[in-house]
């Protein structure tokens, strides 16, 4: 495999090592954890600034986001042939930060280019390029745990009512069309009525706007509302697929939401028991959407 050491141990299946590229958040944690689980030796890339710690039952390194010679490097010394991204990243790297390989020195100009005025999507896009320029194929993290991902209906034994169908209806479209600028994955609406949308704050920070308008008087207390999460229409579904877990649950119930809606099959659930506990005994639902399908 290219960039991979003659002397790399392979699996039983003829593959070498899988490395995780860690943000922050949660996610990389469980990712690693659920690998483990399927049998892989995970060796985690804690990216500068991003990650946290926790690390210490893993092989690992931390290096900055841009530092491209070094991952490169760590690929061939681990024998690492296959690369997931996990969690999030709050600061794009600056110019400064850009340490290429001679293969991919002439890609510089173009990732400059990017960060200065791409969006999310665009800048995920560059680095699976660059990542994959450096000598391992990018996967999703779908391919390597596929129970984490949502399955159609209800995930629990609480469904969306009429109203809530409104809801979902509402900020389905409203997600849509947020995701097809490059902007977020996510929508809140209330009452039929879209009431906030997920900018680079991060769904967290727009489910607090809401309960912090709710709070206000701003937003109807009779009615509850949905949070819908969705992937960006043109998204690679290898990275930063649409994610909840308690904390979602619980920020939902904070803020007076009646459940919570994601994408059957490209959104993960985390840590799903204790997901679907808590909101089954805070009286909120959790349900996967297909897409494909119209939101009646």
């Amino acid at each position: 495999m290219p960039g991979q050491s003659p002397e790399a141990p392979r699996d039983r299946k003829g593959r070498g090592r899988l490395a995780i590229i860690a943000g922050g958040g949660r996610l990389p944690h469980h990712v690693a954890d659920a690998a483990r689980a399927h049998g892989e030796n995970p060796y985690i890339i804690a990216l500068t600034g991003e990650a946290g710690d926790g690390w210490g039952g893993y092989d690992s390194c931390t290096l900055g986001i841009g530092n491209f010679r070094e991952i490169s490097a760590t690929f061939r010394n681990e024998g690492i042939d296959r690369v997931v991204l996990s969690g999030g990243v709050q600061r794009r790297p600056e110019w400064r930060d850009i340490r290429p390989t001679l293969k991919t020195l002439s890609r510089v100009p173009a990732v400059l280019k990017t960060l200065i005025s791409g969006g999310d999507d665009a800048v995920l896009k560059m680095a699976i390029a660059l990542i994959e320029a450096s000598g391992a194929r990018v996967i999703g993290v779908q391919d390597i745990v596929p129970e984490l991902l949502a399955e159609i209906g209800p995930i629990g034994r609480i469904s969306p009512n009429d109203d809530d169908q409104r809801d979902i209806a509402a900020a389905t479209a409203a997600a849509n069309a947020l995701g097809t600028l490059d902007v977020g994955q996510g929508a809140i609406a209330v009452g039929g009525r879209v009431v906030a949308l997920e900018g680079p704050e991060g769904t967290d920070a727009m489910i607090a706007r809401v309960a912090a308008l709710r709070r206000d008087g701003r937003i109807s207390q009779r009615r509850r509302g949905v949070l819908v999460k969705l992937c960006k229409p043109q998204q690679d579904l290898r990275a930063d697929l649409p994610s909840i877990g308690p904390s979602t649950v619980e920020s939902a119930l904070a803020a007076g939401l009646a459940g919570i809606a994601v994408e059957a099959g490209r959104a993960l659930v985390l840590e799903r028991a204790a997901t679907i506990d808590l909101a089954d005994r805070s009286g909120l639902f959790v349900t996967g959407l297909d897409r494909a399908l119209p939101v009646s």
